[in-house]
């Protein structure tokens, strides 16, 4: 049996934070049916490349899932929502604060269907203040976290992220986290709440470490100004003769592993040499480390542990025995028609396994509203009024 077996999730939400968060309740065995406008769908589905009609984006973040196509803006539509309402567990939904409600269908409308149910809602800014309509995307609340001010180049030019750490990493997983606490606190009081889920306060909430170091001395810090952002020799990425590789080796007992095994044993104090005495040793390092491919390097290092790691791409992760070894690549066929990245929780004993392909769009619709009461002629009538696809 899988860990969230008998939880049944609406999905309302489109594009990445609430598609990954209910891609992981998904895969931990969620019920998780998309809810889709009739006209266009999850947008996420016709982005390219397309691989069997869909987005090979879309494949990715929804198998184990379905799809029912509805006009929320259609009376009958409404209707037809609001009865898969009353036996859900949690709805989710990703709209500017204010659309549910316009729509009948906010919190309070939704808990007098069914008082168990959790709504969650992801937006950049929150439910309140004043930028609670403000439009943006995962660059923008990144910006005003100030994570975009200590990465990137020393002449004030902040680096582009390599992820969307806002939409994934403060929006899906905060969520995800959210909708399991509030899941667990009704099996407490048989009530459900309403889990409201800000971007911005998740990316200032990862900011913390460096918050912290703020409050404390009011220095701010900037790029290569901190120990985890390149201050110092031994946390820091350098060039090799065929790309890069990074170097981890905050321990001492690793970096002197590391230099000592590089010929550099001179060095062996110098880990957080700071300023130019800190440049002089980087520069050191890396004119020892331009001369070696990765590969060379990697049979230099062997299996001492020095903390330092080839910088792969993309191409290169999935080769990699380790990410075979734990299931991190799943081959197109179960999951889709395209290669998927795999399951990154492992319980001991709750199973986990792909069960269903990505839906097409509406295609679990007669199944899903017919499980719901409705029968053959109604739903040729909702489909004959444009309130179900």
């Amino acid at each position: 049996m899988t860990a969230l077996d008998g939880v049944r999730i609406l999905d309302l939400s489109r594009l990445l934070p609430g598609p990954f968060c209910t891609l992981l309740l998904a895969d931990l065995g969620a019920d998780v049916i998309k809810i889709e406008d009739t006209t266009s769908g999850d947008y996420l589905r016709w982005m390219p490349p397309l691989v069997d009609e869909y987005s090979a984006m879309f494949h990715a973040l929804n198998r184990n899932k379905r799809s029912v196509a509805l006009d929320l803006k259609h009376p009958a539509g409404r209707d037809a929502f609001l009865r898969l309402v009353s036996t859900a567990d949690v709805v989710l939904e990703s709209f500017r604060p204010g659309v549910m409600d316009r729509l009948e269908l906010g919190y309070e409308a939704l808990r007098t269907i069914n008082p168990r149910i959790i709504m969650c809602s992801v937006t950049g800014y929150g439910q309140d203040g004043p930028f609670r309509e403000r439009a943006g995307h995962d660059l923008n609340y990144a910006a005003r976290a100030g994570v975009l001010s200590i990465g990137g180049r020393t002449d004030g030019v902040p680096a582009m992220p390599a992820l969307q750490v806002g939409d994934i990493g403060a929006g899906a997983l905060h969520a995800a986290v959210a909708i399991l606490a509030a899941l667990h606190e009704r099996s407490r009081s048989g009530e459900g709440q309403h889990c409201d889920i800000a971007m911005l306060d998740g990316l200032i909430a990862w900011m913390a470490p460096h918050a912290a170091v703020y409050f404390a001395t009011g220095e701010v810090a900037g790029p290569a100004t901190l120990t985890l952002n390149g201050r110092y020799p031994c946390y820091r990425m350098y060039r090799c003769a065929d790309g890069a590789v990074s170097v981890g080796a905050l321990e001492p007992k690793f970096w002197r592993e590391l230099v000592t095994t590089l010929g550099l044993p001179h060095l062996a104090d110098s880990a957080f040499a700071d300023g130019a005495e800190g440049q002089r040793v980087a520069d050191e390092l890396q004119s020892t480390l331009a001369q070696q491919t990765r590969s060379e390097l990697a049979a230099q290092l062997g299996d001492e542990d020095v903390c330092c790691e080839p910088v792969l791409q993309l191409d290169e992760v999935f080769d990699q025995a380790q990410v075979q070894h734990r299931g991190m690549w799943l081959a197109p066929g179960a999951a889709g028609p395209v290669a998927q990245v795999g399951f990154p929780i492992r319980l001991s004993r709750s199973e986990r396994r792909v069960r269903r392909q990505p839906p097409g769009w509406g295609a679990d619709t007669r199944n899903v509203l017919g499980d719901a009461g409705y029968d053959d002629a109604a739903l040729d009538a909702l489909a004959a009024e444009g309130a179900v696809r």
